[in-house]
């Protein structure tokens, strides 16, 4: 008997006291097949020994494609790629004890950027729940995610303005009634591939749908270079981040604005931050650069 429907646990849970979280099962099929035009999505994770995109090794890579309408309705998930790989140095103590991975379990494995290459190369769409993270990781490892568009799970839908509780994956599956083995590589793309096939809590809008919008909308990097310090918080609390200039990019104050909301910041930083009609550069950006070192 399925657990949604067990006399139990529905008795719990019209008490109002209990709350019952179900073991996560993914599923192949999500939507049939109705004739809609398709495309095919690829999410992809990558467990690395550090957070140092320039540096750090990738010891794990799972990418798992799946088709999607151009409505956000997910249809099929298909067969996953999921490798291990041994990096140069011993594997951090800290990173085993996050992600379960082993020096042992890597030893002697190795992931061929080219069979990478291959399995990405079909793909309309690569989406990551960290894509500013994963983005740049795989791009050192295969040229084939600098061709792609991108998107991010995570930044990109409006979880917490949807009610949900944080923009973890472990966060977003408890608030969908699920929970999951956390920190493997395929097991969080399967994770996120379905809370993304569900409608969002508030407007029942499906987070895939709200994803594509994101992905397809340019926006414009506003780089606040030269602001007064003195504003730095009044900066950081519009949402904007500090770059520190050592990736040969801008040190300065940056934010991601929509296009159509452009003038406006501009007008917001002449007005109270420049207090004069300064020359602002905003570069435009698409899903195309989006996540990567080049923005």
């Amino acid at each position: 008997m399925s657990t949604e429907f067990d006399p139990a646990i529905v008795a719990m849970e019209s008490t109002g006291d209990f709350r019952v979280l179900r073991r996560l099962r993914p599923r192949r099929v999500v939507n049939e097949a109705d004739g809609s035009k398709t495309k095919l999505g690829l999410f992809v994770d990558v467990e690395t020994t550090g957070l140092d995109t320039a540096k750090d090794e990738i010891i794990e890579l799972a990418m798992v494609p799946f088709t999607y309408g151009l409505d956000g309705r997910i249809f099929e998930i298909r067969e996953p790629f999921n490798a291990l790989r041994q990096p140069s140095k011993p594997i951090p103590a800290e990173v085993t004890a996050l992600t379960g991975i082993t020096d042992e379990m890597v030893a002697g494995k190795t992931i061929d950027p080219a069979d990478v290459a291959r399995f990405a190369a079909p793909a309309d769409l690569v989406i990551a729940h960290n894509a500013g993270f994963d983005r740049k990781v795989l791009e050192r490892f295969s040229d084939v995610f600098s061709t792609k568009p991108w998107a991010c799970s995570q930044s990109q839908v409006p979880w917490v303005e949807e009610g949900c509780g944080g923009m973890k994956l472990s966060y977003l599956l408890n608030d969908f009634g699920l929970f999951y083995a956390a920190h493997r590589a395929a097991d969080d793309c399967l994770a996120a591939i379905e809370i993304l096939a569900r409608p969002l809590p508030k407007s029942g809008t499906l987070a895939m749908a709200r994803l594509l919008e994101a992905a397809r909308t340019p926006t414009r990097r506003v780089w606040a270079e030269r602001a007064p310090f003195d504003f730095k918080s009044q900066l950081k609390a519009r949402g904007y981040r500090w770059n520190d200039g050592e990736d040969g990019r801008p040190k300065a104050w940056f934010a991601d604005v929509a296009e159509e909301k452009l003038e406006a910041e501009l007008a917001y930083l002449r007005t109270d931050i420049y207090q004069h009609d300064a020359e602002i550069r905003a570069d435009k950006v698409t899903a195309y650069d989006m996540f990567s070192v080049r923005v």
